[in-house]
């Protein structure tokens, strides 16, 4: 038996619940994912209908029982039991809710397994005199990977026909065709060590196509005293970049934790630090303009406040102002953990869309939406339906430093890594991922694709699987129908097609991008 149970601060409050079992990674055949996306961010003034019909639970009134909220003390809270579950099946709810005695409140659903600690599981901040949305979910049996995952929207369906030069059908042309690359990109963080580590270049370059770097570009490290810039690594890992045609993420402009601000920024007036932040933005944008293709402007800022308690409020706002100004075109990313990784009363989806909404009134562009994804045990429900409610936005998402915490051995990192992976790709809100593995000789932040030796380890051999097997098109090979046309579906991205008839080759290229209609290619012989 599981307990299902919401947890806030000392108020009075409505909901309505609905409860859906989504999938189960244990079923025999394929079946097809009936999930749905749907998500709220704005308070309505009624509930809007229920997802899925009401589910497999619907109620207005539940068992209320004393629980503990977020801070420590005893409220009552709605309780439901949930019987007979599913092991390695996701659950997923949503729930109306309504605060009445005070303006807002953070509300969080948690379950609670027999003999276990609760976990939360969602969470919404509620409003007065409206309904705000919640969801979230649960993995019952969170050891277990949730495989039946549909990716029809990263495919399209492709007819190429082959005629001859009077415009007639070629029957029995031989085709083949190979992917050159997709267009979801997935790349890991690089450090300083993999400059002139052939071994580990060779691997990363097998796989990736796109990278950040660790800490080499940040403001501590570019100029460690006032005045004294020094981007000779940077600029030795960008040759790399461009000598490799990778494209790289610009991480980061600022950083709101106090602990990775130099010493000698902490003493100065608000004046002096402003003219500090605006010479290092024009030093950075004129240096490598249009080089990074997103920019994360003020990392981690529902955390930390180090820019905000010096100049104010608006702090992040005039940052982007000022990097907008050097860099019209420059994409500029929010940044931040325990969006989709648990729940966290500083750092939640709502609060992140909030930030957004208030820098957009203020004025300023923001192009894109950053998830660090710094996971210990993922929680794909969850995952999803933040996901949902960030979609609104109808920006770019991307999971920007995704690991698994080194407190797991090195096979259950991989089960969840893949769980992560999986979660991300299938969402057709996801724009990219960049996984946090760069390999130093003590290690790696948490953790590791491969060991000292550019050996796969589990976690590399997940990666291997999804990058270089299942979510590419790979290599086709077959011959025109009696119309001369060849059939198949494909990932989205770039392909290479050759046709053999009559002892002559033609090659040619071609773009398969997002669509529900299938493309159809004309190739001459």
């Amino acid at each position: 038996m599981l307990m299902l149970m919401w947890r806030k601060s000392p108020l009075f409050w409505t909901f309505f619940l609905f409860l859906f079992f989504a999938t189960s990674s244990l079923a025999k055949h394929r079946v097809r994912n009936v999930y749905d996306h749907s998500a709220w961010t704005e308070c309505q003034a009624e509930p809007v209908a229920q997802l899925y019909n009401g589910g497999i639970l619907r109620t207005k009134f539940p068992i209320y029982q004393p629980v503990k909220d977020i801070n420590g003390d005893m409220v009552d809270s709605p309780t439901l039991s949930l019987e007979n579950l599913s092991q390695g099946s996701i659950y997923s709810f949503s729930s109306w809710v309504r605060v009445k005695n005070v303006n807002s409140a953070l509300v969080t659903a948690t379950v609670k397994p027999d003999n276990k600690y609760a976990k939360c599981i969602g969470s919404v901040i509620a409003k007065k005199g409206c309904w705000s949305f919640l969801k979230g979910g649960f993995l019952w049996d969170s050891t277990s990977n949730s495989s039946e995952i549909d990716f029809q929207e990263r495919k399209r369906s492709v007819t190429i026909h082959v005629v001859d030069k009077n415009g007639l059908r070629v029957p029995g042309a031989a085709v083949k065709l190979s992917q050159i690359s997709t267009d979801f990109p997935i790349g890991t963080m690089i450090s300083r060590t993999i400059l002139g580590n052939l071994p580990y270049q060779e691997w990363f370059l097998k796989r990736f196509k796109a990278t950040v770097f660790e800490n080499e570009l940040k403001w501590y490290k570019t100029e460690p005293l006032p005045g004294q810039f020094n981007y000779t690594v940077v600029d030795q890992m960008m040759k790399f970049v461009r000598k490799n045609k990778l494209i790289a993420r610009g991480h980061n402009m600022f950083w709101d934790d106090p602990v990775y601000v130099q010493d000698w920024l902490e003493n100065m007036t608000a004046p002096q630090l402003q003219r500090a932040m605006k010479s290092r933005i024009k030093s950075v944008m004129s240096k490598y303009r249009n080089e990074f293709f997103h920019w994360d402007v003020n990392n981690e800022l529902l955390h930390f406040d180090f820019y905000e308690k010096k100049l104010g409020p608006k702090a992040t706002l005039d940052m982007f102002k000022s990097m907008q100004r050097e860099d019209p075109l420059a994409t500029l990313f929010l940044n931040e953990y325990n969006i989709v990784e648990r729940c966290d009363s500083k750092a939640n989806v709502d609060r992140y869309i909030d930030t957004f909404k208030e820098l957009k009134k203020g004025g300023v562009k923001v192009a894109g939406i950053g998830l660090e994804s710094h996971f210990s045990a993922p929680n794909p429900a969850f995952m999803r339906a933040v996901l949902d409610k960030l979609a609104t936005l109808k920006l770019p998402i991307w999971l920007t430093e995704v690991d698994v915490s080194s407190m797991y051995g090195q096979e259950e990192q991989a089960v969840f890594l893949e769980q992560i992976l999986r979660e991300a790709f299938s969402h057709p809100s996801v724009n990219g991922i960049m996984l946090w593995t760069a390999r130093s000789p003590g290690g790696c932040y948490q953790t590791c694709l491969t060991d000292d030796k550019f050996q796969n380890l589990p976690t590399g051999d997940v990666i291997d699987q999804l990058l270089l097997n299942e979510w590419t098109t790979g290599t086709k090979r077959g011959k025109t129908n009696e119309f001369g046309s060849y059939n198949f579906r494909g990932f989205l991205g770039e392909f290479k097609v050759s046709i053999l008839y009559n002892r002559t080759i033609v090659n040619s290229t071609f773009s398969l991008v997002h669509g529900v209609d299938t493309k159809h290619i004309t190739i001459h012989v």
